[in-house]
């Protein structure tokens, strides 16, 4: 029997579900210990590892692996969660420099000090800080140096509006549990009335374990003076496990 699982979690999911998932499809896991080493966001999917019984012992070693994702950022916006899973404010109207943009995006590259987003589950006092920012606290401002070892761009493409609303609205629908999801939908219902086309930035990033990927996108956007979030996520790599082994689970 396997000690390691490297499992596909699907937008919208969480690692507890994958992991009652798997249970349920296979049963002989089902009265095993399963934890899982490294979560993702509900708007992310990708690679998930599931460490089994005494494998959990060693949950420090993988969750030290290095990480590499494939993301996309939408620019002209932010949000209070750095995503598109949260309250949207319009940024600045400006000439986007696409040669300025691109070195902007090179600069990350590096050691780099980031600040952990507020609807995080990074705790504060035994509470995640996301329990903090939905009943209105102020909380410290957590920072922690990370690592980008490579940042890629694949290309830069622009979105309609109504393109735009169409997948925010589908990915919604797959997140499961309270994340605010009327009040998001009305606020970017409002926000994408007019016709309009947007920047979206398609990145592969390499970097070191604990890395917000939508603190990247904040910050990209502050760099640029026209706001910026993370629209779509997919984990491709932890450590030596990848994508492309990932078992899927229906």
């Amino acid at each position: 029997m396997k000690s390691v699982l490297n499992l596909y979690k699907k937008v919208g999911q969480t690692p507890l579900e994958v992991i009652k998932k798997v249970k349920e499809k296979y049963p002989h896991y089902k009265r095993m210990k399963m934890g899982y080493a490294g979560r993702l966001d509900p708007i992310a999917e990708g690679v998930l590892i599931v460490l089994l019984g005494d494998e959990n012992k060693k949950i420090g070693e993988y969750m030290g692996f290095d990480k590499e994702y494939r993301a996309e950022i939408l620019l002209g916006f932010s949000s209070d969660s750095h995503d598109i899973l949260g309250i949207a404010n319009k940024g600045k109207n400006i000439e986007l420099d696409i040669k300025e943009l691109k070195k902007k995006i090179k600069s990350f590259k590096g050691k780099y000090e980031q600040k952990i987003p507020k609807y995080s589950s990074y705790k504060i006092e035994g509470k995640p800080m996301f329990y903090y920012a939905r009943k209105g606290i102020d909380v410290q401002e957590i920072k922690k140096n990370v690592l980008i070892k490579k940042i890629e761009i694949n290309f830069i493409y622009k979105i309609s509006n109504k393109k735009l609303l169409k997948i925010i609205i589908n990915k919604m629908n797959n997140v499961n549990g309270d994340f605010r999801q009327p009040d998001i939908l009305d606020n970017w219902n409002n926000l994408l009335k007019e016709e309009n086309k947007y920047f979206v930035v398609d990145l592969n990033i390499e970097c070191s374990s604990g890395t917000y990927i939508r603190a990247i996108a904040e910050d990209l956007g502050n760099r640029i003076s026209c706001g910026g979030l993370l629209l779509s996520l997919k984990r491709i790599r932890v450590g030596k496990f990848f994508i492309r082994d990932s078992i899927r689970i229906s």
